[in-house]
Formats: C-alpha cells, sequence, structure tokens
C-alpha cells in the first residue's frame, strides 16, 4: 500500500501496521496476517477495514436495540439492518482510499475477520462469507457491506451460541488482500487433525482457487508429510474434477475438469510442509493454514489460524521423549474438566499413593512424578508401566474391569518400538508389594475376611469410625489451620486408610475367580456376572434403595408428591434450602441428605458442588421415580429379584461342578457375594474425606470473599493449596479466577477426550481405527473428524428447511458452511465430497461429532431411515440393515 496515501488509520490498517494486541480493533483473521506479515512470511498485500467501522454502520442500523429486545428471527433481521444502514462517508473514503493504495482496479479477496475468529478454542472457519476476485471501488464496497452482514449468517448466530460467546460481544473488520490468481491452491494443517500427530503436516490441493478444497466441494489430492524427514508418509489422489477460477473483470465461476496425477509435485508439497514449520514456529502451536500457489510456482500463505480440535500436551510433553499418557479422568467416567482445586487434592492424593509405594515426592503439592494434566483432564505417565513386564501383566488386566477401551488401547502399544521392554524381572515390584503387604497385615485379613466375612463387615465399620475421627476439626480453628488439615488428609491421612480396605473385597474377586477355574468348561456366558446381581453390602446401592424409600415416602403424601412431581429441579432445591418443601419432602430429603449428601455427580472433583450443595439432581431423581407406576419396575423390587436370581445361579452352578466340587463352588460364590460388594469402599471412603475437604475450603472461601480477594466464596474452587495460602496472604485473585472460570467453560464443551494420549500428541485410539480392516460392505472414504456413532440416516440434498432429529446421520453431497447449523443435532455427518481439512470437517471436529467425507455415492447407497456405522477414524460407513 502506498504510504503517501492519507488514510483514517482507525478505519484501515494495512498489514505492515497491524500486530497482535490489535485483536479488539483488526479481528482474529487480520491480526494474524499482520503477524505473519510483520514476521517475514509470504503473505499478500492487504490492509483491513477495522471494527471501527463495523461500529458505526452497526450504530446507525441501532442494532443494539435489536440484541436488548425479543430477538425474533435476530439473523435475518440483523442481516436486514446492516445491509439497509448506508456506509458512513468517512468509512467510505477511507475504504476506497486504502483499494486505491494497492493499485488499480487491483482484483481482491475481501474476507470477515470478527474479533470471535480464528481464536485458540473455537475457529470459526467459514461462519463468515468471503467474496472473491472482486474488482473495482463499487464492487469492494459491495463486498465489504456483504462480509459485516455475513457476521449475522444463522450458521454464526449458531455457532457463536454453541461455543458460549455473547453476540453483543462480537465486531467484524473485513480484510481486504490482493488476490493470487492460483495455479494450485488449499489448505495445511501442520499436525495430523486426525490422529493429533505433530510433526506431521497434512496437506489438501486442487487445481485452481482454494474455495473448491476449502469448500468441499472437491475431492482433493491429499499428502501426509513427516515435517522433521520431509517424507511424504501417505499420498492419496482425489478426482479433483471441479475447479474454481478468477473471471475476467471480477467474479468467479466453477468448470469441469479433468486431471491424472497429482496437482503438486513432491517437492512442492515438501516446501508446503515447510512453510507450516515456519508459521508453527512462530506460533508456538499447530496451525491451519490456506495456501495458493501461483502460476509463477510462488507459494502465498493466504490464512493461519490455531488448530482448534487437537487436544493439549501435558506440560514438557515432546515428541523426541516418547511418553504415554493414560487419562484417568475418562477411566473414572468424567469427560468434564476438573477444577483448579480440584486438580490440586490428586496431586495430593497421588503424592500419598506415590510415598505409600516407596517413592518419595518432593513437594506433595505438585503430586507424583506420574502425574500429568492437559486439558483440564487427569493424566498418568504410563511410559514406565509399558517399558515393564509386571506392567504390562497387571495394568492391562486392572483397567478390563474398570474401563476395557483403555486395556485396549493400551495393549496396542506393545508392539510400538518407541515403547521397547526394558524391565522384565518382577522382583522390584514383588519386593515393594511384599513390603506393603506385610506392613498392613494383608494376607491375615484377606484370608479371616473369607473365613468370616462377618468380621469384613464389622472392620469396615471400625474403619468408617476411624476415618470420621481423622475429619474431626475443631470449629474455631484458623482458615491456615482448615488448610494444613485437608492437605495432610489428602496427602497421607486418606491414602493410609486404603491398604486396610482393599483385601476385604478382594477375597471375594479371588475366589469368584477361583469358582470359574473349577467349573472350566461347565460356565457359560455371564454365569459368574449373574453371580454378582443384587449384591449385598454394596454402599452405593444401598444409597440407592434409600433414596427409592424415600419416593415411597413422599409418594404417600398428597402435597409433597404434587409438589416434587410438578415443580422444576431447580425451584425445588431452592424451596428446599428455603426450608420451604411440603413438610414430609423436606424432613425426608433433609434426612437423606444428612446421611449421603457428601456425594454429588462428577464427585471425584471436590470443586463440584455436593448434594448437600444443590440436591437439583436428586430432586429431579424423585420426580421420575413418582412417575413409574409398575411396580414390578420399582428399584427395590428388581434389586430383590437380582439377589434371587443371583442364588438361582449358584445353586444350578454347584449342581453343575458336581458333588464334590459343587460343595467348593458353592462356598467359594456364596463368600463372593458376601464380600465383593465391598468393592465400592475405597472409592466412598475417598469421596467421603472429598466432601469434607470441599466444605473446609468452603469456610476458606468464605472468608476470602469476606477479605475481598475474591468476588465469591464459592471461587476458591478455582485456586490451588498454594494460592489459597497466597490469597490468605492478601494477594488478589479475582482476575486470576475470572480467567479460570472462562477456560473452564470453554473445556466443558470439548467433546473428544483421548483415553491414551502419547508425547508426539498421537492418540493411539484413532490411529488404530484408521489402521483397521475395513468391515464387509462398508463404504470407505476419508477420516475427518475421529468416534465411532451407530445411528438412522438422514439424506439431505439441501440444508434450506431440512429437519434432523437429535441423533440423526446427516448424509449430503458435499456442505459449504450454509450447512453447518444442522450438525448442532447431527449424530455423525457422511460427505460424497470434500477432504479432511473442509469446512465441513472442520466444523464436525469442533462439535465433536465423527464424520467421513469423500464417500463415493453417499447419498444414493445409503437411504434415509437406513441405520448405519461411522468410524470418523477409519473412514468407514458401515450399513447396520441392509433394507
Amino acid at each position: 500500500m502506498d504510504a503517501r496515501l492519507d488514510i483514517d488509520d482507525r478505519l484501515i490498517r494495512d498489514f505492515t501496521s497491524i500486530d497482535a494486541g490489535m485483536l479488539a480493533a483488526v479481528g482474529g483473521k487480520a491480526a494474524n496476517l499482520g503477524e505473519l506479515t510483520t514476521a517475514g512470511l509470504p503473505v499478500p498485500p492487504g490492509f483491513c477495514v477495522t471494527t471501527e467501522a463495523y461500529r458505526q454502520v452497526a450504530e446507525d442500523a441501532d442494532l443494539a436495540a435489536l440484541l436488548e429486545g425479543d430477538h425474533g428471527d435476530l439473523a435475518a433481521t440483523a442481516r436486514d439492518l446492516l445491509l439497509a444502514a448506508p456506509m458512513p462517508d468517512g468509512v467510505r473514503d477511507a475504504l476506497l482510499a486504502g483499494y486505491a493504495g494497492l493499485g488499480q482496479d487491483v482484483p481482491v479477496a475481501v474476507r470477515s475477520s470478527a474479533t470471535a475468529e480464528d481464536l485458540p478454542f473455537a475457529s470459526f472457519a467459514g461462519q463468515q462469507d468471503t467474496y472473491l476476485n472482486v474488482v473495482g471501488q463499487d464492487a469492494v464496497v459491495d463486498a465489504v457491506r456483504r462480509c459485516w452482514a455475513s457476521l449475522w449468517t444463522d450458521r454464526a448466530v449458531a455457532y457463536r451460541e454453541s461455543n458460549g460467546i455473547d453476540h453483543r460481544a462480537v465486531r467484524l473488520a473485513v480484510v481486504v488482500q490482493e488476490m493470487v490468481q492460483s495455479a494450485v491452491a488449499g489448505v495445511l494443517f501442520t499436525a495430523n487433525p486426525v490422529t493429533g500427530r505433530r510433526g506431521e503436516a497434512v496437506v489438501d490441493a486442487g487445481p485452481g482457487l482454494g474455495e473448491a478444497v476449502v469448500s468441499g466441494a472437491v475431492n482433493p489430492d491429499h499428502f501426509v508429510v513427516d515435517t522433521l524427514t520431509g517424507e511424504i508418509l501417505e499420498r492419496r489422489l482425489g478426482d479433483k474434477r471441479l475447479v474454481v477460477r478468477s473471471l475476467p473483470g471480477g467474479g468467479t465461476e466453477q468448470v469441469e475438469h479433468v486431471q491424472d496425477g497429482a496437482c503438486l509435485t513432491d517437492e512442492q508439497v515438501r516446501d508446503l510442509a515447510r512453510l507450516g514449520a515456519r508459521v508453527e514456529a512462530h506460533y508456538g502451536s499447530p496451525q491451519d493454514t490456506e495456501w495458493a500457489l501461483d502460476a509463477d510456482g510462488v507459494l502465498w500463505l493466504t490464512q493461519a489460524r490455531p488448530i482448534t480440535t487437537l487436544f493439549p500436551l501435558p506440560a514438557g510433553a515432546t515428541a523426541g521423549d516418547p511418553r504415554a499418557f493414560f487419562c484417568f479422568s475418562v477411566a473414572q467416567g468424567l469427560q468434564r474438566p476438573i477444577t483448579p482445586s480440584g486438580s490440586a487434592g490428586f496431586r495430593l492424593l497421588s503424592a500419598g499413593i506415590s510415598e505409600l509405594f516407596g517413592f518419595p515426592v518432593a513437594h506433595r503439592v505438585d503430586g507424583a512424578r506420574v502425574y500429568r494434566e492437559a486439558g483440564q483432564r487427569l493424566f498418568l505417565d504410563v511410559t514406565t508401566v509399558l517399558r515393564s513386564k509386571p506392567g504390562r501383566v497387571i495394568a492391562p488386566r486392572v483397567l478390563d474391569v474398570m474401563e476395557a477401551r483403555s486395556a485396549v488401547v493400551l495393549r496396542g502399544l506393545f508392539d510400538d518400538p518407541r515403547f521397547p521392554l526394558t524391565r522384565t524381572s518382577w522382583r522390584p515390584f514383588v519386593r515393594r508389594f511384599l513390603t506393603i503387604a506385610a506392613r498392613y497385615r494383608l494376607p491375615v485379613h484377606l484370608v479371616r475376611s473369607v473365613v468370616n466375612p462377618a468380621s469384613a463387615h464389622r472392620r469396615m465399620d471400625r474403619i468408617a469410625a476411624d476415618q470420621a475421627a481423622l475429619l474431626s476439626i475443631p470449629d474455631s480453628a484458623t482458615a491456615a489451620q482448615r488448610l494444613d488439615h485437608c492437605e495432610e488428609l489428602l496427602g497421607e491421612r486418606t491414602i493410609r486408610v486404603m491398604p486396610w480396605i482393599f483385601p476385604l473385597a478382594v477375597g471375594g474377586f479371588l475366589l469368584l475367580g477361583l469358582a470359574g477355574k473349577v467349573l472350566g468348561r461347565r460356565l457359560e456366558p455371564g454365569d459368574l456376572q449373574g453371580v454378582l446381581r443384587g449384591l449385598p453390602h454394596n454402599v452405593t446401592t444401598e444409597m440407592d434403595l434409600e433414596l427409592w424409600d424415600l419416593a415411597t415416602v413422599i409418594r404417600a403424601d398428597e402435597e409433597s408428591s404434587r409438589t416434587i412431581s410438578t415443580t422444576p429441579a431447580r425451584d425445588l432445591a431452592d424451596r428446599f434450602h428455603a426450608g420451604s418443601l411440603p413438610p414430609v419432602a423436606q424432613t425426608g430429603l433433609a434426612e437423606f441428605l444428612a446421611k449421603w449428601g457428601h456425594r454429588a455427580v462428577a464427585e471425584i472433583d471436590l470443586g463440584l458442588p455436593r448434594w448437600s450443595d444443590d440436591p437439583a439432581h436428586l430432586l429431579g431423581v424423585l420426580a421420575n421415580y413418582l412417575r413409574l407406576d409398575d411396580p414390578t419396575l420399582a428399584p427395590d423390587a428388581q434389586f430383590a429379584r437380582g439377589a434371587a436370581e443371583a442364588e438361582a445361579t449358584i445353586d444350578r452352578l454347584a449342581r453343575r461342578a458336581g458333588p464334590v466340587r459343587g460343595r467348593f463352588v458353592r462356598f467359594a460364590l456364596g463368600r463372593a457375594r458376601s464380600l465383593a460388594g465391598l468393592r465400592e469402599m475405597p472409592k466412598y471412603r475417598l469421596i467421603v474425606a472429598l466432601g469434607h475437604v470441599r466444605g473446609q475450603i468452603g469456610l476458606v472461601g468464605a472468608e476470602l470473599a469476606a477479605d475481598g480477594v475474591l468476588d465469591s466464596a464459592d471461587d476458591v474452587f478455582f485456586l490451588d493449596f498454594t494460592e489459597m495460602r497466597e490469597a490468605l496472604a492478601g494477594k488478589d485473585f479475582r482476575a486470576v479466577v475470572a480467567e479460570r472460570h472462562e477456560s473452564y467453560d470453554q473445556e466443558v464443551r470439548r467433546r473428544r477426550i483421548p483415553r491414551v494420549l502419547l508425547s508426539d500428541g498421537t492418540e493411539p485410539e484413532a490411529v488404530a481405527s484408521a489402521n483397521a480392516p475395513a468391515a464387509p460392505g462398508a463404504l470407505v472414504g476419508t477420516p475427518a473428524s475421529a468416534g465411532t456413532v451407530t445411528g438412522v440416516a438422514r439424506v439431505v440434498l439441501d440444508p434450506v428447511g431440512a429437519h434432523l432429529e437429535p441423533g440423526e446421520i446427516l448424509v449430503a453431497p458435499s456442505t459449504d458452511p450454509g450447512w453447518t447449523p444442522l450438525f448442532l443435532t447431527a449424530g455423525a455427518l457422511v460427505m460424497e465430497m470434500g477432504g479432511a481439512n473442509s469446512h465441513g470437517a472442520v466444523v464436525a471436529r469442533e462439535y465433536g461429532i465423527p464424520a467421513v467425507v469423500g464417500v463415493p455415492d453417499a447419498v444414493t447407497r445409503i437411504s434415509t431411515g437406513q441405520r448405519i456405522v461411522v468410524d470418523g477414524a477409519l473412514g468407514t460407513v458401515t450399513p447396520v440393515d441392509q433394507d
């Protein structure tokens, strides 16, 4: 741009004058292009029409009044208002001056650059409009106006709402960039978006302008490159039947195209990988870029934004040091992120476990050496487990009964050359185990529990009483003393209780296994599982049955029954805390919470409310219980049936074993039923401790809020223990907590959590699925978004007026951004066209739905109503019914 032109820099910013700190003024796309230009990367020249220009137009359109009122059809109304509002003279003059600075009637691309766009947690890929090969002043003015209006497309509004972004906080800048008349163009991911592997560049390329590849209108050439070595690891050529090209005088056209062979040479593919590595190095994180190769062979970078769908790596993880991380959160059935206080609690617990097994830690608050966090989830470094013979034998077998899919993933790494078997001796493991066994007299307690199960239950009662004593703390304790108490409780005392509990239940499962060995081939599938139905002494079952008993009491009281059945759960919770529920319901729920109020959904996170804090969930369950009219489906009736069936199974198996072996089978299975229900007790005792710790931290939070260093008492759960002490010393954490709340809310929306994650970002489960052979009869396409879903197909040829029932699988010829609102209810996506980096694939990954693209004749080979299995990692679509 000609620097002599006098342009109002509040309205127009040349790329060379933009830096990353100008996000609010120029939006995400322009900020990135300005950064890349300054860094010396090959970006076509251009400028940005700032958000101040949009503000002036939006103000003239009175958009604020629309957003404050009843929205109605918000998207359409906002678009109409913006298109009808005149462009202020000052804005028009500045825009045309900027355009003139590029040259006389230079063809340009006019693209959106929203303040909520190209962000680390939401790419907004294709949510606003782009206009290519725009030529002449009037055409540029019109394109900019339409870009402003596209901030309010249906898809952009839906995308913002799904990502929790306030419409009122969003502004739109517009990029005007010199057009690259490309011979070949496409997209480049600097990390593999399907497997997660860093260091692999993924290139999709097609002839002509990049719009055909980006929009998914063409099956592009697909390359995967090892960024470090330049080796092309994968090459899959598309048919490239469609080309978008510029027209003389402005605009574009689509033409049919036939090309044999690849549209890029191997060296050009490597050049792209090297360019991507430069961009990634500049930002320090993997990037999703768009590029163009002009007729002279010059490579241009037209856009860069973060890859928002990659799962973050644990701190310090690098591809050069192969490590494997097991997600403890997923193993506990917890998909949501862990609060900072919850993570702090688990660091202390991990330190206590490490010390129990003879591995001291320098600072308990930092956790054990194997403890890791990523994406606000809990991980364990299992590299040593994979490299040792005892680890390979024991860990997967434990996971077989805890989280079976994780066991499969770990076993799949046994043959990975990065994790060779280096520790084959059992001696160190046996020595540590025997030390613990001797210290806690584990064999004695195990044998005693088998011989006399009643003694095991008496011992459990004593453990509960001892724990209650450990939890005791004077009401007069200071906040600092409460934190000392919590750290000692989690870092040492709670863990020391666990070895006393484990052998009590283990004896039952050992006898169950022995009975299975004795029965051998006499066993039929499901026999042993049947023995464990309706188990007594299971603390969780006891709690559930007591809740059903409460529902029975409420049902017998007309006022309580009517209130619980007809009032929203949230209102009921408020009434309970106010003491205004009907007396029977109020008293009954209070008694239940006095015993079980320390429990909760996602209860391993001490930062989340317990039922005593918020009983809304319980009240909703009670309302559902009251709707249950069939007495045979009542929980107590089902439990009793299960127990009776289990006893009948024992009789049947004992007879099947014969007179001699049958006596042992009857004894062993009877003892299994008496002891196996105690399997819940280790975790239950942990939950009791966590509930107590939450209460103590809440008292500390109340003090901090009163001192003004936190906005509310509950904000304390977004600090760790060290920070809580700093807050007690007067440090203000309000801004820190606000940022963490925002980050936590973003992580809540993350849908895909890897069971196992490698230090180079690879998700082994996704790789295994991608390498598995396709099922017979499967339709094969390109993997685009990992995950597997079985559901009913809905073939849609036109998104206008289309309706998708929640969970239906969208099958389409191709999708552009106008289709993406349908993704909100789709269970998965199948497309005939497109590559792994087209808009449809990118948005599917962000919404966390499996996607397979480039499936030949998908809309004719799949019928609406047909049940299909979509495997987004393998790239297959398998019919369940052939009709």
